[in-house]
C-alpha cells in the first residue's frame, strides 16, 4: 500500500489546524514534520512546541524528520511531544550515538527510522536496518522545500528495497524531495511505499485530488 505524507513545511502556518483537517479529509496517511536546526542543514524550521500543539488537534500519524546534529539529545523529547515515528540522519552523529538514539525511541514505544542524504550510499544503513521501522531516501539536498527531484537517487531506492526484501524485514521505504504525480511513479517503481510531498500537495487548491494523483501515479 502506498502511503502519502504531506510535509507541513509547505503548509500555511497561520491556519495550520485547517491545513491538517484538509489533508486528512483528502486521504493523507501521515503528517510529515520537518525539523531543521540551522547546523545540520542551512535552515531553521519548527520544533517541539509546534509538535505539541499539533498533537492536541489531531490523532493522525506524525512522521517527525529530524534534520539536526546529535539527534540523541532530543530523541526522547520528540517522542514525548507526540511523534509516532522519529527519523534522523545517519550522517548526524557517530555510529554509537545513532545506535543509542534508536534505542531511546524504541524505549518510548515509538517507531524509528534513519535517513540518508543524496551523497550517502545505501550501505551505510545496513548495520542498523534490522532495528528500523522505516528508511528515508532524500531525493533533494535536505534543508529547503520546493527543490527538483534527483533521479540519480532511484538506484539507491531500488537497492534498499532489495535489501529489505532479502532480509525479510517489515520496514517501510520513504522518499522525500521533489515528489509529485510524475516523480511518484518513478519512486513507486523503484520500491518506495511512503511518499513525502510538500508543495505538490499544499500548493494545490484541491488537496484530495493531488494526494490521489500521487498515490495512483
Amino acid at each position: 500500500m502506498i502511503k502519502i505524507a504531506p510535509s507541513i513545511l509547505s503548509a500555511d502556518f497561520s491556519r495550520l489546524g485547517n491545513e491538517i483537517t484538509d489533508i486528512r479529509s483528502g486521504g493523507a496517511d501521515y503528517i510529515h514534520f520537518d525539523v531543521m536546526d540551522g547546523e545540520f542543514v542551512p535552515n531553521i524550521s519548527i520544533g517541539i512546541p509546534v509538535l505539541k500543539s499539533l498533537r492536541k488537534i489531531t490523532d493522525m500519524f506524525i512522521d517527525v524528520h529530524l534534520m539536526i546534529t546529535t539527534p540523541l539529545r532530543f530523541a526522547k523529547a520528540f517522542c514525548d511531544a507526540g511523534a509516532d515515528l522519529v527519523v534522523f540522519h545517519v550522517e548526524a552523529d557517530s555510529y554509537q550515538n545513532i545506535s543509542d538514539a534508536i534505542d531511546v525511541v524504541k524505549a518510548q514505544g515509538k517507531k524509528v527510522g534513519l535517513a540518508v542524504k543524496p551523497r550517502t550510499p545505501a550501505a551505510v544503513l545496513y548495520p542498523f536496518i534490522e532495528r528500523l521501522d522505516l528508511v528515508l531516501v532524500m531525493t533533494v539536498e535536505p534543508g529547503f522545500g520546493g527543490q527538483s527531484f534527483m533521479p540519480d537517487q532511484l538506484p539507491k531506492i531500488k537497492e534498499l528495497r532489495h535489501e529489505i526484501e532479502r532480509r525479510g524485514l517489515d520496514c517501510e521505504l520513504e522518499v522525500d524531495g521533489g515528489v509529485d504525480p510524475v516523480t511518484a511513479k518513478l519512486c513507486k517503481a523503484a520500491g518506495a511505499n511512503v511518499l513525502v510531498a510538500g508543495s505538490a500537495v499544499f500548493g494545490k487548491a484541491d488537496r484530495a485530488a493531488q494526494i490521489a494523483a500521487i498515490r495512483n501515479a
